[in-house]
């Protein structure tokens, strides 16, 4: 069996309309570091059940970006999970989740 590598980190940060404001700032904080930030999702896209953006960062930017997150996530839910090219178990079975654990639609994601 082949040892998997991490090539990045995905963290997405959750919201809704009354938490829209509260993940723009945490958006303007995540500019702070060397981080790739997403497109605003108004809507659920694959297999994410809530609107969201998605903030991606090298491993060598994990030390930095996740304590931030649990510290600024303002109450935020936040989905962290490495990218190996499993994309089923990178978001169900090696995620760190930052408050409460949705419920991922399985369906959308494949197995890598």
């Amino acid at each position: 069996m082949s040892e998997r590598q991490i090539g990045n980190y995905h963290a997405h940060i959750y919201y809704d309309s009354a938490t829209r404001a509260t993940a723009a700032r945490v958006r303007d904080g995540l500019a702070n570091f060397n981080v790739q930030l997403g497109r605003w999702h108004d809507e659920p896209v694959g297999p994410h059940p809530k609107s969201m953006y998605q903030a991606l960062f090298a491993p060598e930017e994990f030390a930095r970006v996740v304590p931030w997150l649990m510290l600024h996530r303002t109450g935020l839910t936040v989905l962290v999970h490495p990218s190996t090219g499993d994309s089923y178990g990178d978001h169900l079975e090696r995620a760190l989740w930052l408050g409460e654990v949705l419920k991922l639609r399985e369906d959308s994601l494949r197995r890598g």
